[in-house]
């Protein structure tokens, strides 16, 4: 757990370790199949690499996503109500946190849960000038742990978690019903969550959009290996290795794999690991769902669909679960 920050503008500094790190990379290299979390994705080029995947064309999430936000504004912020804190896992760059205080009702605090300490620290100095009345109250965290949530100086309504972008389908769904329960928890009785996902939609749509014609998902990929060749004293060849993302349509997902181009052995550390040609290494899940699947999904938690919001596609949608009270 992290310590709670009781001051406005305070930091609290809980960066992912190093060691833990190194712990779940050499554990996932070493099972079969091998797999890495994705978590691990946002080092500071891995953080700028994915904000300009949201800019590419293929890449419909990001744009959609605002279009809902922009549009339904009004409505969200009256089911939220006045005076929220406003807690938002992976906060990134910030864009959609600053259309949602916006439109709130005198919201009295933001707090980002951010791994990316320069994403949490930009992210907050932007927002802290354009909103001077919202305590910010920024924790550098991983979000998937438990973490003690900072009090605002005025007293807050309800706390609302806000979780856009889809990040909810990076996680299997035993995970992702974890961490529903998470927020159920830091929610309070009468708080709410706002959550992105991603609708099912035709195969092609799907895979465009991990697999853009500029690459930049493949150089965001293959920087996980960059990433464990400067941190972890690794010698992985990116020339070695591919990105490839493919919808498993049973499953309801994306997954994205590194494939070893070739038979190899890599080092990280002193230790060496064997790959095989064609062999692919899990990096990351993106789940699809119908409103009806993410539902069930939510009850799961002990939370309810209470409001949602999309497009005119309904390719995306924003959901506002609230606790099932007995």
């Amino acid at each position: 757990m992290t310590p709670a920050c009781p001051t406005e503008k305070q930091s609290c500094e809980a960066p992912l370790a190093k060691d833990q790190f190194a712990t779940d990379v050499l554990r996932g290299l070493a099972q079969s199949p091998k797999r890495i979390p994705s978590k691990y994705f946002y080092d500071a080029r891995g953080s700028e690499l994915f904000e300009q995947i949201c800019e590419q064309p293929e890449y419909y999430l990001t744009r959609t996503e605002l279009a809902i936000l922009e549009q339904s504004a009004a409505d969200i912020a009256k089911a939220i109500g006045p005076r929220a804190l406003v807690v938002e896992y992976g906060s990134g760059a910030g864009i959609k946190t600053r259309l949602l205080l916006n439109a709130l009702d005198q919201p009295v605090g933001y707090v980002p849960v951010e791994i990316s300490q320069s994403a949490l620290d930009a992210s907050v100095e932007n927002l802290s000038e354009e909103f001077p009345e919202v305590d910010m109250l920024p924790v550098s965290a991983d979000f998937t742990q438990p973490v003690d949530l900072p009090t605002p100086h005025k007293v807050a309504r309800r706390t609302v978690v806000f979780f856009p972008g889809s990040t909810l389908g990076n996680f299997e769904q035993r995970e992702a019903i974890a961490l529903l329960r998470t927020m159920a928890t830091e929610m309070g009785r009468d708080g709410a969550a706002l959550i992105g996902i991603d609708l099912k939609k035709d195969t092609k749509i799907l895979e465009a959009a991990y697999n853009d014609g500029a690459g930049v998902t493949r150089e965001f990929t293959l920087n996980l290996l960059v990433r464990i060749n400067r941190e972890l004293d690794g010698d992985f060849d990116l020339a070695r290795f591919a990105h490839r993302a493919r919808y498993n349509a049973l499953a309801g997902r994306i997954e994205t794999h590194i494939i070893s181009r070739s038979e190899q052995v890599v080092r990280v550390g002193t230790h060496r690991f064997a790959f095989a040609e064609g062999e692919a290494m899990l990096v990351e899940y993106s789940c699809k769902y119908s409103p009806q699947d993410f539902a069930a999904m939510a009850a799961k938690a002990g939370l309810r669909v209470v409001c949602s919001w999309s497009d005119l596609r309904e390719w995306f949608a924003m959901q506002m679960l609230e606790r099932i009270h007995n």
